[in-house]
């Protein structure tokens, strides 16, 4: 492996050890172990903290929802249970641009299925299951801490700004993205 590259990979795998041990308490804390089991979590979403990237991997931009930020979604990603593919990324408005605060894993709710789980951790149940379209979602606040929790499906302290609204984020095709719960 050539140097440049290897110094990357060992600064990065440095900087995730060293941010877990910096890890603050949340309410409910979970198991210390799920700590560990994020840490791929962390490695495969770190670089989303600059939102383009995102955008270039394939998260598209939904609208703000207070509680839950703005809800960056890769489709190729829904139905997925792997750490490292969470199906969306949560954001809120900072000084200097969006600031990553969260990931969401989702699958889709069938007739009969029992939720999943990740990290010990129960998905969330839809409102109504039978309800074509409905998912199970997941949050993580892996980079806010949540006074409620870290797989709190809310945040009470992410907001949407005043000025935010449809026009702020991209046109988008919302029939590619499934029902995800949006009004939580």
């Amino acid at each position: 492996m050539a140097s440049r590259p290897l110094k990357a990979v060992l600064t990065v795998a440095a900087a995730a050890a060293f941010s877990l041990t910096a890890v603050p308490a949340q309410a409910a804390d979970p198991d210390p172990s799920v700590w560990t089991e994020l840490s791929r979590t962390y490695g495969a979403t770190g670089a989303y903290a600059y939102e383009p990237f995102a955008v270039a991997d394939g998260f598209a931009p939904t609208p703000c929802v207070a509680g839950t930020g703005y809800r960056y979604v890769n489709q190729e990603n829904v139905g997925q249970t792997d750490a490292e593919k969470p199906a969306a990324l949560l954001y809120e408005d900072g000084p200097y641009g969006r600031r990553l605060v969260g990931v969401e894993w989702v699958v889709k709710a069938e007739s009969g299925a029992a939720a999943p789980a990740m990290f010990g951790q129960t998905f969330q149940q839809p409102a109504d299951p039978a309800e074509v379209g409905s998912s199970y979602t997941l949050r993580a606040w892996i980079y806010k801490t949540n006074p409620s929790g870290l797989f709190n499906p809310t945040h009470a302290d992410v907001t949407c700004s005043a000025d935010t609204d449809a026009d702020s984020v991209p046109d988008l095709d919302l029939d590619l993205i499934p029902d995800l719960d949006l009004d939580v």
